[in-house]
Parts: structure tokens; C-alpha cells; sequence
């Protein structure tokens, strides 16, 4: 079985260029900064603000002027270049050039004391616009890369933000640190019945299921890891993989590769062997089942992947008791 998707994700959408070049102009962010149609995505703890509420318009970012936001000339904080808007149909002009900015909690009190404006990616994801749900990925993607990345991995010194916040450099030796996205698979698996497996995580709720998923090892191929993975968490093996989309999953560093495949000849659908640590349960589902299975069980919710697999493979929307948890 493959499919691909007829509709983009709702995390891998954009329409912001990300203008690279721009990236390496000496002073990029005075400049921005002295220029009044700059745009300021704020963060605050992998939050972004809200534009306030408007019946008349969808749910949409605060992009504010360099004005309104108070930094420090001597310690102006995290910011990172993310590019200039494309749409034509948006308050912000084309080619208005935007800045993702992190606040402290003092900074954030003072802009807006309300956190209910304050939202998560999760919360919002599929009812922003393209651009919107582009920038708040990328935002948040590259601002949970330095979070990881303060310090040189040869030497240990304390690295400098450089090119528009997308390069760090060790001050002793002048090497250079790139945002890094750790690739992960998440797969669909049916057997002869066309059943779906599930499994429940570890970490999760004991009634929390999703697709089985993890990461691609080094010097491995995506197809490769498929396999591998998959008969790690469930003791089965599979075949026939087969790539159907990807999204970027900034939680906090990865893009998720969607695959289906079967279960291989010679495998038998009762032989689940969850391994314990961290797939406590595994279970097929029919579509009935899966519907029914609604009433009691989470599913991914409509930010993720696996919520447009399992939707794909349903033919039918899933049931309303998802939660926006799982990717």
C-alpha cells in the first residue's frame, strides 16, 4: 500500500524567502532594525505571540515593528534573520523582511502580560496561514538549535551567534556550527487484512497510540531505518518501503519521513513483541475498530504526520478525542 498526500502538512507549509544571502551583510540587524517595515516574530519559551483576536480574520502572528520591541544595544538578545514574506493578500507588504526575537521573562511581561496570546506551535498549526505556519516552524527550529549549541562540540568555549543567527563560531579555533534537523521515520504498517498497527509509548498516557517511529542511525538510508526500526519497537519485520511525504517537527529537532510498508512474508500479525522500553503496547486496528477504538483511545492530533497518515488510510476524519501531542 502507498499513498501521497493530497494536501500539504500543516507543518510543512511556507511562503517566506529565506533570502540566504542576506544572511552574511555586516550590521544586518541595525540595518533591519533602523528600517520601520521590519517585521518581530517574538518567542518566549518556544511560544509566539498572537496578533489580538479579531472575529474578522483568522488566527494570525504578531509581527510588530523594531520599535515596539525593547532591546538592549549592549545585550539585544537572540534574534535570528528568517526572511522576507511572499504572499500578496497579507497586512505586510512583499518582501517585508522578518526577525525572530527571544524574549526573557521580564521582556515577554512587559510586551504582554496576557499568556493566554502566548501560544505553542502545537495549539495553532493548522489554523494559520501558509506563511505563518512556515515561519513559526522555522523560528522555532533554529531557536531550539542554539539552545543546544551554546558551546564549541571540539573545545567546550562559549560559541559566537554569527551570520543572522544562522552560523555559531568557536572563538578559539574559528570553527563553524550549522543548525542540525535529526531525521526521523514514522511509518504506516498494514498487514494482509489491511489492518494498521498502533503502539503506546512509554512516556505517553497508558490510552495514547500512534505509528511507530524513530530515528535514522548514521550511514544509514531512510528505507533502511524503516526496517531496522520498525522490528526494534515490535519484534516484526516489513517490506516494501515506501516513501508518501515529510514534515518538519521542530519538537525540538527533527523532520519526520513518512512511510508505509507491509508486514514481510513469513511474518505473522500476532507475533508483536513491543520492546519494553520504549513501546509498552502495540495492537492492530481495522477501520471499525479504529473508529470505534475513538471513545477511549488518543490519536495524534492535526498538527502531525501520523495524523494525516492514519486519516489517509481511514478514508474518514479521525475521531474528535485526538490531542495535539504526537508527531
Amino acid at each position: 500500500m502507498s499513498f501521497t498526500f493530497t494536501t500539504r502538512l500543516p507543518l510543512s507549509r511556507h511562503a517566506v524567502d529565506r533570502d540566504h544571502l542576506s544572511r552574511a551583510i555586516p550590521g544586518l540587524f541595525d540595518q533591519l532594525w533602523a528600517d520601520a517595515a521590519t517585521r518581530v516574530l517574538l518567542v518566549w519559551h518556544g511560544k509566539i505571540l498572537l496578533a489580538p483576536n479579531d472575529s474578522t480574520s483568522a488566527a494570525h502572528l504578531a509581527l510588530l515593528p523594531p520599535t515596539s520591541v525593547a532591546m538592549s544595544r549592549e545585550n539585544p538578545g537572540l534574534r535570528v534573520y528568517l526572511g522576507r514574506s511572499l504572499p500578496t493578500d497579507l497586512p505586510e507588504p512583499t518582501g517585508t523582511r522578518i526577525v525572530a526575537a527571544q524574549l526573557d521573562d521580564d521582556a515577554a511581561a512587559r510586551l504582554e502580560p496576557d499568556e493566554s496570546r502566548w501560544v505553542n506551535l502545537r495549539m495553532v498549526a493548522t489554523v494559520l496561514n501558509d506563511r505563518d505556519a512556515g515561519l513559526f516552524t522555522e523560528a522555532l527550529g533554529v531557536l531550539n538549535w542554539h539552545a543546544s549549541h551554546a558551546h564549541c562540540p571540539r573545545c567546550g568555549a562559549a560559541t559566537v551567534v554569527e551570520e543572522a543567527g544562522w552560523v555559531r563560531r568557536c572563538p578559539v579555533d574559528n570553527s563553524q556550527v550549522f543548525p542540525r534537523t535529526d531525521p526521523a521515520v514514522i511509518v504506516l504498517i498494514t498487514d494482509a487484512d489491511d489492518r494498521i498497527l498502533l503502539g503506546s509509548n512509554a512516556m505517553w498516557e497508558n490510552n495514547r497510540y500512534s505509528l511507530l517511529a524513530g530515528f535514522v542511525e548514521p550511514g544509514e538510508s531512510l528505507e533502511a531505518a524503516v526496517i531496522r526500526e520498525m522490528f526494534e519497537e515490535s519484534g516484526l519485520r516489513v517490506t516494501d518501503p515506501a516513501y508518501v511525504g515529510s514534515q518538519p517537527w521542530p519538537f525540538p529537532a527533527s523532520v519526520m519521513c513518512g512511510f508505509t510498508a507491509r508486514l514481510a512474508d513469513g511474518q505473522r500479525a500476532r507475533d508483536l513483541l513491543p520492546d519494553g522500553a520504549e513501546i509498552l503496547a502495540l495492537r492492530w486496528f481495522t477501520r471499525q475498530e479504529l473508529v470505534d477504538a475513538g471513545e477511549w483511545m488518543l490519536l495524534p492530533g492535526p498538527s502531525s504526520i501520523a495524523h494525516a497518515m492514519i486519516e489517509r488510510w481511514l478514508g474518514a476524519p479521525l475521531p474528535a478525542s485526538t490531542e495535539l501531542i504526537r508527531p
